[in-house]
């Protein structure tokens, strides 16, 4: 099965290629240029030069938050339009699930943590099956880096860039409990959504891309300083008959 998937929830941005178990083709880097601009350039550039047409493409895959607001909506938007107008399956993945992935045999819990800016990050706490697999325990979370200290009990494994923005907090508050994943793990690739959504699609568990919404966790800042703006937006909305 051949996948395309993006993530454009962090200040990274990453494609990937996935042709069944092997990672055909991945960009992924840290840039002063804004995903609208990038994204697009970036799928025609990797699915260029691998030699395979989006036609070729099975399924496509993006990560759906938390993160970057401004980041989801247009990985989201860009990757649910290309389904839809290419009639692909289509899955979204939690970036949060993406980025614990990357440790599947860790020994003790992960803690994948993301930025969320105003002194706050968005995160997830996993274990380990044994066999590959990290099972969330709970829903995704926001909260602030002193709110976190209480949620750890016994020595966990962090990764992703809210753990970099916050790591001398955490190892000042958290002693021998604060294990920091290595530097390549904090960083949100998609070949790692792409292989969670390469499992939901062999299960035919899709989603529906005129529906797919990001996962922001906490309200946007239109919803917070206009709180009766998005019902009023969804009243003029034009409805499908």
């Amino acid at each position: 099965m051949k996948i395309l998937a993006a993530d454009t929830s962090t200040a990274s941005g990453s494609v990937c290629l996935l042709d069944g178990a092997r990672v055909r083709a991945e960009w992924t880097v840290r840039s002063e240029i804004t995903h609208n601009r990038l994204l697009l350039k970036t799928i025609d550039r990797i699915l260029r030069e691998a030699g395979w047409s989006l036609k070729e493409v099975d399924g496509l895959a993006v990560t759906t938050g938390p993160g970057s607001f401004t980041g989801l909506r247009i990985g989201l938007t860009t990757m649910k339009t290309l389904a839809w107008s290419l009639e692909k399956p289509f899955a979204g993945v939690s970036s949060l699930d993406a980025l614990a992935s990357q440790l599947p045999f860790a020994r003790h819990p992960v803690c994948s943590m993301l930025d969320a800016r105003k002194k706050e990050v968005f995160l997830g706490f996993y274990r380990s099956d044994g066999r590959g697999n990290l099972i969330r325990e709970g829903n995704p979370r926001v909260m602030k880096p002193e709110q976190v200290i209480p949620c750890i009990e016994e020595p966990t494994i962090f990764c992703g860039d809210g753990w970099i923005a916050h790591e001398s907090f955490f190892r000042e508050n958290l002693g021998f409990k604060a294990l920091a994943a290595s530097s390549s793990h904090h960083t949100l690739r998609a070949a790692f959504a792409a292989h969670l959504a390469q499992k939901r699609f062999l299960a035919g568990d899709l989603d529906d891309p005129m529906t797919s919404v990001p996962v922001y966790v906490r309200p946007s800042e239109a919803e917070l300083n206009y709180p009766h703006l998005s019902s009023h937006l969804a009243q003029q909305m034009p409805h499908k008959s």
